[in-house]
């Protein structure tokens, strides 16, 4: 089946931002400083080594199921246009839509995590914790 796979290239460094975020992984800083975190950390070296090193497929697919992240997350800010009413005429707004599309986007984020091999990283875990 030949599906269209959009850019199959490399990830761009705009690309490369929204993935770590999307993953629940922090920025890595600027690498002028000398100093890049994630260095010390082996799963953000790892994380660094997958981002450069898929097959061309899979960056097509990467980046279709990025721009869906890409997309409920900004539904989630514009939901925030409904917040201020609460009935209007026959409309009744969802009550819980925030909470559904929070879900939701957590959801597509975890699918990517997995497509990508990638542990969930500190933002998508429920609790925070720093084992050394």
């Amino acid at each position: 089946m030949n599906e269209y796979v959009p850019n199959p290239g490399p990830l761009t460094e705009y690309e490369l931002v929204q993935l770590r975020r999307m993953l629940g992984y922090t920025a890595l800083g600027g690498v002028n400083s000398g100093e890049q975190s994630w260095r010390f950390f082996q799963q953000y070296g790892f994380n660094e080594w997958r981002f450069k090193n898929m097959a061309p497929e899979e960056y097509g697919q990467i980046r279709i199921q990025l721009e869906d992240c890409l997309r409920l997350e900004r539904d989630i800010y514009g939901s925030s246009e409904n917040l201020d009413t609460d009935q209007a005429a026959v409309w009744t707004r969802n009550r819980t839509e925030v909470a559904d599309r929070q879900r939701l986007y957590a959801w597509a984020r975890k699918q990517l995590c997995g497509f990508m091999g990638i542990p969930p990283g500190p933002a998508l875990q429920s609790g925070r914790r720093i084992v050394i």
